[in-house]
């Protein structure tokens, strides 16, 4: 179930179109794909909360992608960003800057490596790096097919930056607890 912060996923936007070129929905799905899973790895949370599935050209959050259709934006995102068109590509532009107050330090660092990292890159070539072999999108799309959600679980790899399986699967049990709590009050 997608428990989405909305205050960050909202900031994450507006910080990415602050710091990086050729933004587009294409570009921003991969951008939070990799602020999330990053995240994730290092502390078996997500920033945005989002779910991604594994579409034919990459990793997408589905729901934010439903919202932000072509030039028309949901009005939950109109006050916060608007889609210029410019040639081919459909640009999202910021209303307003980025509230980086909402992020621990941890979420700044990762959202600002992200950001340095994919500053110039185009989003064909972000879904060129987002297939590569034994990643997320590529192990869900083998084993379970198109359109199925990717797990959290498989950004945990043996890396010194990594945290433990059942590390993550504790603190995923705990978020799932607190808001099914929330929810029944």
């Amino acid at each position: 179930m997608e428990y989405i912060n909305q205050e960050k996923l909202i900031n994450s936007i507006l910080y990415f179109t602050k710091k990086v070129k050729y933004l587009g929905k294409t570009k921003l799905c991969k951008l939070l794909y990799n602020l999330d899973y990053t995240h994730f790895k290092e502390t078996g949370k997500s920033v945005t909360g989002l779910d991604y599935y594994a579409w034919e050209k990459g990793p997408v959050p589905k729901s934010l992608f439903n919202k932000l259709r072509g030039d028309i934006i949901s009005e939950e995102f109109q006050p916060y960003i608007v889609v210029i068109k410019r040639d081919k590509l459909q640009e999202i532009h910021p209303r307003r800057k980025p509230d980086m107050t909402v992020f621990s330090i941890r979420e700044q660092r990762i959202l600002q490596e992200v950001a340095e990292i994919y500053k110039y890159t185009k989003a064909k070539d972000m879904t060129e790096i987002s297939h590569l072999k034994g990643k997320p999108w590529d192990t869900t799309l083998k084993s379970k097919g198109e359109s199925k959600k990717i797990d959290y679980m498989l950004a945990i790899d043996n890396t010194t930056e990594s945290i433990s399986k059942e590390e993550a699967k504790t603190r995923q049990k705990f978020i799932e607890e607190t808001h099914e709590m929330l929810i029944n009050n």
